[in-house]
């Protein structure tokens, strides 16, 4: 036969069911304080169920989980939007640089130009055409600034002298030139946008400083070309950055000026379209985010040239803001992370140090529900809630145990008071059945059986409460000896055939072990008496009764009553073993008995330091288990045919 087990709790400590088999519970009940609990159920997870620490810590946790996810959205999204701005601002940086050094490298050649236009006038007039042709064969260095050619422009605008011999150059005019225009109209150096050459058709930048004499009066034009297409004036892409785009804009003629070439000297924007990126910059917002055809995110930023008309446009991937901001937010969440569980560890022990005062108190509360009466008072420590609640309990104790020593008292004395009438009575109803006042008739005959059965059960039930109110006040007298589990279980089992008969009801004899054990006879037989007409009065028809006793692992030796019943209910096993405790199975066998019997069984075996406890395993089994006794049989044998002479 399977049997579960269950640790008996100390006094003041947790006490839990422990299934050690599906379907299968262990109930017990020993000389020590304990509470009785459900068996645990397979439920799942029921906040109802939490206890009040665990929903502080639990409301505390989330409370953090919540606050550092929040904080962790907002952080991030301040991340990526400060490394965005700073992504912008650094394009915008990049593109003004390079914005100013193709302005300075203009203006290195527009003062050179300068120089040399001031060494063509003596002061009142231009020089002479030879002279100027002289000095142009001699501007060695001038002419890296401007390969395309060096010119000599008279008043009128009319070219009179050339570096680099270009056909048809020569007496031709460019007063209609834009630039010209404004050199005339200003008197100051001026740098045309890109051009198309008038003889050459090549994308030309025309340089013009003025001829002026010493009266200011103008003599004349010093010019200088650069061929777009071959001047190394303008970055080219592969300077940009790694994964960044650099264009060069202008927005003049509508044309890519970093992709001149000379097979392409004038290489057209893309349609309006399709390159989204161009498109922004030309939209008039000088930074911003864009997304191109293939969805990937683009920051840019532009600065215009107003001298030459170029707009530079500097644009980098998206993911270069995201991928530091990612960084620095997998650092933060870390961090977070690492501060959340040291919160909830700090929240989980501070909820259990608040709610530990209320848990010992539950326990105190289970104590008194269980055993009718408390240990201890509780302390008055803690926070003032905890202590309005111990002075609460501990006047409620004292009262129930005014109440329970009252009801005690009472139901001593009434038993006393009923036990001599009723010994008197009972004993005039034995004579009548007798048969010393003569023959009755048959229904009186009846009539007195009805009286001297009811009579034997008050007489039982004033029995147990006489015992009980001694063991509980522990004056029930103990006498310890050794004893032969055997010959008790044959004693009982020979004691209750008769009871056994009436029901139909078989005792077997199981396996009993031959060790011993120390306990007082006359106790352990009405602890078996309990036990076994328990058994009796709950076995179904054509069940049996099985009495064996076996030695466990812990010294101990069990002795063991099993039934074929239903056992009992579930709901009713955490009254299993108090006073007055019935289960109401549906039979009528189950009412008849005081419901002392368990309990008493209880207080006996604490005064003989043995322990009570039942489980199910396709029957009721109740069990006692006494302290095993390691005298021989032998030697209690020769005792028993010896036994020790009086003076």
């Amino acid at each position: 036969m399977k049997k579960s087990c269950l640790s008996t709790p100390r006094p003041h400590q947790y006490s839990w069911w422990t299934i050690c088999h599906a379907g299968k519970f262990n109930y017990s009940l020993g000389n020590e304080n304990t509470f009785q609990l459900l068996p645990l159920r397979p439920e799942g997870l029921n906040l109802r169920n939490l206890s009040i620490g665990s929903r502080v810590a639990l409301i505390a946790v989330l409370s953090s989980f919540l606050t550092v996810v929040v904080l962790s959205a907002t952080a991030y999204n301040e991340l990526i939007r400060d490394f965005e701005n700073v992504l912008t601002q650094r394009q915008l940086l990049d593109a003004e640089s390079i914005a100013n050094r193709v302005d300075q490298d203009l203006q290195v050649r527009i003062q050179a130009l300068g120089a040399f236009a001031a060494t063509l006038t003596d002061g009142k007039n231009r020089l002479s055409k030879d002279r100027i042709e002289a000095l142009l064969g001699r501007q060695s260095a001038l002419s890296e600034y401007f390969e395309a050619g060096l010119l000599v422009f008279d008043e009128d605008s009319v070219a009179i002298a050339e570096n680099v011999y270009v056909p048809n150059r020569i007496g031709t005019s460019y007063a209609d030139r834009q630039h010209f225009r404004e050199a005339y109209k200003t008197r100051e150096p001026v740098i045309s946008r890109p051009i198309i050459g008038r003889t050459t058709g090549l994308l030309l930048l025309s340089f013009l400083y003025p001829i002026s004499s010493d009266d200011g009066d103008l003599l004349g034009f010093a010019g200088g070309i650069i061929n777009l297409a071959e001047a190394g004036i303008i970055p080219k892409q592969e300077d940009a950055s790694f994964g960044a785009l650099f264009k060069v804009i202008d927005t003049g003629h509508f044309m890519q000026v970093d992709t001149l070439s000379v097979a392409n000297p004038m290489p057209d924007l893309p349609p309006p379209g399709e390159d989204l990126i161009i498109d922004a910059a030309l939209s008039g917002q000088t930074s911003g985010v864009v997304s191109d055809h293939s969805g990937k995110k683009w920051i840019y930023a532009t600065q215009h040239l107003d001298r030459v008309g170029w707009m530079f446009l500097r644009a980098v991937p998206y993911q270069q803001a995201t991928q530091p901001a990612r960084a620095s937010f997998d650092k933060f969440l870390a961090a977070s992370a690492v501060a959340l569980l040291a919160l909830a560890a700090i929240a989980w022990l501070l909820a259990r140090a608040t709610t530990l005062p209320l848990e010992r108190m539950s326990l105190r509360i289970r104590e008194m529900a269980t055993e009718g009466f408390a240990a201890n008072r509780l302390s008055l420590k803690g926070p003032p809630e905890v202590r309005n609640v111990a002075r609460a309990f501990n006047k409620l104790m004292k009262e129930r145990e005014a109440l329970d020593i009252m009801k005690d008292d009472f139901v001593s004395n009434v038993s006393h008071e009923l036990r001599t009438p009723l010994t008197s009575i009972n004993g005039a109803l034995k004579l009548l059945r007798s048969g010393a006042a003569g023959k009755l008739p048959d229904k009186a005959d009846s009539m007195v059986d009805v009286a001297f059965r009811n009579s034997e059960q008050l007489q039982r039930l004033i029995s147990d409460l006489l015992d009980f109110n001694k063991a509980m006040a522990g004056q029930m007298p103990i006498d310890l000896e050794t004893v032969d589990p055997a010959t008790a279980i044959r004693d009982a089992c020979d004691g209750n055939r008769a009871m056994a008969s009436h029901y139909r009801i078989p005792l077997t004899l199981g396996h009993c072990t031959e060790k011993f054990v120390t306990a007082d006879p006359t106790r352990l037989r009405q602890i078996l008496d309990n036990f076994i007409s328990n058994a009796i009065k709950f076995s179904p028809v054509g069940g049996s009764v099985r009495i064996s006793s076996e030695s466990t692992s812990s010294g101990m030796v069990r002795i063991t009553v099993s039934d074929e019943g239903p056992g009992v209910p579930e709901s009713f096993l955490p009254r299993l073993f108090q006073r007055f405790a019935q289960a109401d199975s549906g039979s009528a066998r189950s009412k008849a008995g005081t419901g002392l019997g368990l309990a008493i069984c209880r207080e006996l075996a604490k005064l003989m330091n043995c322990e009570v406890g039942y489980f199910y395993d396709n029957g009721a089994n109740f069990w006692v288990e006494l302290p095993q006794n390691m005298v021989s049989r032998n030697k209690v044998n020769e005792s028993a045919r010896n036994p020790p002479r009086g003076d």
